[in-house]
């Protein structure tokens, strides 16, 4: 009988585990890389998200309070790992080079800024452009790691599958070899190829 040994081994999935074959096991066990490699980016996305949320209210909350748009450049303020500080700086630099010939910063910033000259539409493009290429670019760093997350989870089902299927053609074999196609004879190989599947739908 099969019960006293499925609650010698503690339950279904430890039994299932312990009669899957080799090659069972192999596939269980890309799949816990591929499960630990999956919440790894998850919960370090989480953190990035979280932060990048607090640094762009930190700079909008100083934007807010200077009705110079340019004030926060002109004090070379940081808002690290804020997306919205990140365009603001690219707009600021790419105007800063078209009134006054150079994106810099110094003492003499704030009186050149003064005395030049207004800028022109095709500058104010330019300045658009700059800062839609600020966005691009910092909507590829908070999306890196996301094409291997996704390939990690849709791929896992399939791994899962495979292993089932090796495992089921292992166990057909099996009786086969055996010559006794009975239900106890049967249930422990399928039992182990089915666990590849369900350990893939968790991943």
């Amino acid at each position: 009988m099969l019960l006293p040994e499925i609650v010698a081994t503690g339950g279904g999935l430890l039994f299932a585990f312990d009669h899957a074959t080799i090659a069972g096991k192999l596939v269980l066990t890309l799949l816990a890389v591929a499960s630990i490699f999956s919440w790894s980016i998850m919960i370090t996305k989480l953190r990035v998200i979280r932060f990048a949320r607090k640094q762009n209210a930190r700079f909008l909350a100083a934007f807010r309070q200077d009705r110079q748009p340019l004030r926060l450049f002109q004090k070379n303020a940081r808002f690290p790992g804020s997306p919205v500080f990140s365009v603001y700086r690219a707009g600021c630099q790419e105007m800063t080079f078209h009134l006054l010939g150079s994106p810099e910063v110094d003492d003499t910033f704030r009186a050149r800024l003064e005395i030049a000259d207004k800028i022109s539409p095709a500058q104010m493009g330019a300045v658009n452009a700059a800062m839609e290429r600020a966005v691009g670019e910092t909507a590829l760093s908070l999306e890196s790691q996301m094409i291997l997350l996704a390939t990690a989870v849709s791929g896992s089902p399939f791994l899962g599958l495979l292993g089932t299927v090796w495992g089921v053609m292992d166990a057909f074999t099996g009786v086969a070899e055996a010559g006794s196609p009975s239900l106890v004879s049967m249930a422990p190989g399928v039992s182990g190829a089915l666990i590849t599947t369900v350990t893939a739908l968790c991943v």
